[in-house]
């Protein structure tokens, strides 16, 4: 289906959804985005698209290293950054920018991050993607208060892959995100480096992020701005989901990248609250996926475009060699209206050596072993006295969904009343199927973010394996999380 009838398509069923007059708090289809949340505006002109260059993150080096271990220092801090032109904005960030670091660790090698807390608030750090010890794995009740230093160790005993980590405060995640507690961290391995995959400048991590602003610059968030309302328990516009007007990434608004007539590796990331995003090349082009969220795929799969849910990852391969030198390619999003439609352009150069050749094989996906039990989880809406719920309950610390035993694999069945990006810590999993049929288009390898749209069951299977103890699943829109959408599992 064409980007143009796609888009539509996919407005036209949510026309006819916001028809059906369904009793809850939503700006579904109200928004044009295809995502569950309102569109909070911005208080200012927004700014003129493609002008600013693409920032990269900056890698961080470690402070030390000894025979097993890598040592990283973080310090979470208030700083004044120039997000949009001619205005300065607050941000938190790691490191005091936006996004943080990226951390870049090698498997088999441990992780130590020592954070230091310098905002006024308790903070938390989830490694998303991590197969982490529960005591370093960021539950959401384990806060550091403002001036202290907390140490996360991270054994990494995991597939190359490209993680991310954000603030994870019980019932803030969604406002910590939102200011900019977020950053990558990529895990390299020797299977990865076997394929010779293009990197350097060619490998670019892309922070995708809609946010809104205030008329003196600062972000505007519903729990941050006494004019708007969004209280548990409480119909509210923006307890759905808040989605912003302006779209950033790597913290720049609708960014240029100039590039080279060559193939570059595209490390896409999710890191917006509640909006989905449907990405695909203008003029048209092959997004060649060859990872998500759980590392590499067994095969390259082409796209002609890639839905990505908040937190997912896309891993994909662009020969910009394809397009004439001065050739303008946006990344466009087929689920924004208006400007939210574009995300960022590419300005492709003179054709460049390029030795890189895609294989027909990138990776062996292990199968998983027969399941010990099945398992249902229901994502729904129990209406405004108590809100967004799994299996009828919001979040409590002492209640316990699930006791799986370590080494063993379970089934689980997700069902959902709206969009719903279910996330479960811990260990990655593999979608089994999609209602009657097999797994969905963008649904291969190793996965630790589902996509659930509205009324949909998934059947997913996890092996429990690696550590003991306590953790989190939850819906990664982080306003349903912080509205209590989530639950604790305990490996036993």
């Amino acid at each position: 289906m064409s980007g143009l009838s796609r888009r539509a398509f996919v407005r036209a069923g949510l026309a006819a959804g916001v028809g059906l007059g369904i009793g809850v708090p939503l700006g579904l289809g109200a928004s044009g985005s295809a995502s569950t949340g309102t569109v909070l505006r911005s208080g200012l002109p927004l700014p003129t698209a493609f002008t600013r260059p693409l920032p990269v993150p900056p890698v961080l080096a470690p402070v030390r290293r000894d025979a097993s271990t890598d040592h990283f220092e973080i310090t979470q801090a208030r700083a004044m950054v120039s997000l949009l032109p001619g205005v300065r904005t607050e941000i938190w960030g790691y490191n005091g920018i936006f996004p943080g670091p990226t951390i870049v660790s090698r498997r088999g090698r441990t992780t130590v991050v020592r954070h230091r807390n310098l905002l006024p608030v308790p903070t938390v750090v989830h490694l998303h993607g991590g197969r982490t010890p529960h005591d370093s794995d960021g539950y959401p009740m384990d806060l550091h208060p403002p001036l202290s230093t907390t140490d996360y160790t991270y054994p990494l005993d995991q597939r190359a892959a490209a993680l991310w980590y954000h603030d994870h405060r019980m019932d803030f995640t969604g406002p910590g995100v939102w200011r900019g507690l977020a950053g990558f961290h990529l895990i390299r391995d020797d299977e990865e480096d076997a394929l010779g995959l293009p990197a350097g400048a060619r490998e670019l991590p892309l922070m995708l992020t809609d946010r809104s602003f205030a008329a003196d610059g600062s972000l505007r968030y519903p729990s941050l701005d006494p004019t708007l309302t969004m209280t548990p328990g409480v119909t509210a516009p923006y307890m759905a989901g808040v989605l912003g007007d302006v779209m950033l990434v790597n913290g720049a608004p609708w960014p240029l990248a100039d590039v080279d007539g060559a193939q570059y590796r595209l490390r896409v990331l999710n890191a917006c609250n509640a909006r989905r995003l449907d990405l695909r090349l203008d003029p048209g082009g092959s997004l060649t996926q060859i990872g998500t969220d759980g590392g590499l795929l067994a095969t390259p799969v082409h796209h002609d475009h890639f839905e990505l849910a908040p937190a997912q990852r896309l891993d994909a391969i662009v020969d910009f060699s394809a397009y004439r030198p001065g050739t303008e390619v946006t990344l466009v999003n087929d689920f924004g209206a208006g400007r939210m439609g574009e995300v960022l352009r590419f300005r492709v150069g003179e054709r460049a050596p390029d030795r890189f050749r895609l294989p027909d094989r990138l990776s062996a996906i292990e199968p998983l072993g027969p399941p010990v039990v099945t398992r249902t989880m229901r994502f729904a809406y129990e209406g405004a006295s108590r809100g967004w719920t799994i299996n009828g309950q919001g979040f409590g610390t002492d209640v316990i969904a699930a006791r799986p035993a370590l080494g063993t694999t379970e089934v689980w069945r997700l069902m959902t009343d709206f969009h719903h990006p279910v996330h479960l810590h811990l260990n990655p999993f593999q979608v089994l199927s999609r209602g009657i049929t097999g797994p969905g288009e963008f649904d291969a390898g190793w996965k630790d973010t589902i996509d659930l749209r509205p009324a949909e069951e998934a059947a997913i299977a996890v092996r429990f394996d690696g550590y003991r103890g306590k953790y989190v699943f939850h819906c990664h829109n982080l306003e349903h999380e912080d509205m209590m959408m989530m639950a604790n599992f305990e490996v036993v």
